[in-house]
């Protein structure tokens, strides 16, 4: 069992001990499920009454947090989740190293370009002309097609499939089951049925892109649908033809993105979002989980919704939605009263109506 000391984790995440810098510890875990001898974290403020009733016997915080628990040692900080991330490294086992070369079982290509340092497991494909940069690793499994480069670092895990043409940049990693180069969905009706839009485009990945399980990436119509630098993608993300993705954007679980899209950079889409074809969300927009967008989104702006609008104006909206059926209650009262109201006042008014008759 791996333990480590106060001090040398604080040493690892930049924190300050208070306590006793000798204890030791052998592992991370959650305020509520920590039992003696691991070490957890407070980063929100919600969880602050879990801090009494805690069993850790370590607990990172940012540095002016206070505590009235003198057995429980702190590591104070300036941002307790990133402390963290740091303390949960401390105590994983290094990933092992795959062996270069070229495992017997994979099928390359005569005329492929595999770097010696790179690694290229059981039962992998390589295509014509493809190349595979230095140290890139193909865990198993895995389809790189004719044309296709794969960068220096990048790691395929598991059932990846690089059609031809794509490119990968440096320090890739793309995670189980994704699928980069599909053909677009492109379809034109005609009397005897759908007939089917070439895909002749490619798609381009930058460097130190990363892609969850189950990802779909087609590839351009024509052009190469983009990835760009630093873009992180969840688990089942779809991204259509010539969809461009800026430096940085982050994309959440299910997220869906409509032909020839742009998405600026450090975008966030929140998860299940669907972005209509041809829509602009702007550098740094946020995009809040389930929307719907159609259009444009400024730069800079959080929307929300289906449609989506300004994410203040959503929440408004949808508090006057849910305020509905007791309005409804109060015209449906409102509308007896007034009804009655009515019924009361008619015989008075034909009483006049027969006292002023000749």
């Amino acid at each position: 069992m791996i333990s480590r000391t106060l001090a040398e984790l604080a040493t690892s995440c930049g924190a300050v001990v208070d306590g006793d810098p000798n204890l030791r510890v052998h592992g991370p875990a959650t305020l509520a499920d920590a039992a003696p001898g691991q070490i957890s974290f407070l980063a929100n403020p919600r969880y602050t009454p879990q801090l009494a009733t805690t069993r850790a016997s370590a607990v990172v915080v940012t540095r002016d947090c206070v505590s009235s628990r003198p057995d429980l040692a702190l590591l104070r900080c300036d941002d307790p989740s990133r402390a963290f991330t740091a303390v949960v490294q401390s105590f994983a086992p290094p990933e092992p190293v795959p062996p270069a070369g070229v495992h017997p079982s994979a099928v390359v290509d005569p005329t492929a370009v595999v770097d010696p340092s790179a690694s290229i497991g059981p039962n992998c494909t390589i295509g014509r002309e493809a190349r595979i940069g230095a140290r890139a690793v193909l865990v198993a499994n895995v389809y790189v097609g004719a044309h296709a480069a794969i960068g220096p670092d990048t790691v395929l895990h598991p059932a990846v499939v690089v059609y031809g043409r794509v490119t990968i940049g440096a320090r890739g990693l793309i995670h189980g089951g994704t699928v980069l180069g599909s053909d677009g969905f492109g379809f034109e009706p005609t009397k005897t049925g759908w007939a089917k839009i070439p895909q002749v485009g490619s798609v381009e990945v930058g460097d130190d892109v990363e892609m969850g399980a189950n990802c779909a990436v087609d590839r351009g119509r024509f052009g190469p649908t983009h990835i760009g630098n630093g873009v992180k993608l969840d688990n089942l993300v779809h991204v259509a033809h010539n969809v461009y993705v800026d430096d940085g954007a982050l994309l959440i679980a299910q997220v869906g993105i409509a032909g020839s899209t742009r998405i600026g950079k450090r975008a966030i889409l929140a998860g299940q979002a669907g972005i209509a074809g041809h829509a602009n969300i702007g550098d740094g927009a946020r995009i809040g989980a389930q929307s719907g967008v159609a259009g444009i989104v400024p730069a800079g702006e959080d929307y929300f919704g289906s449609p989506a609008r300004p994410r203040s104006e959503a929440i408004r909206s949808s508090m006057i939605v849910a305020k509905l059926p007791e309005l409804k209650a109060r015209i449906h009262d409102m509308s007896k009263r007034i009804a009655a109201l009515e019924a009361a006042a008619a015989p008075s008014a034909e009483g006049r109506s027969n006292q002023e008759s000749p």
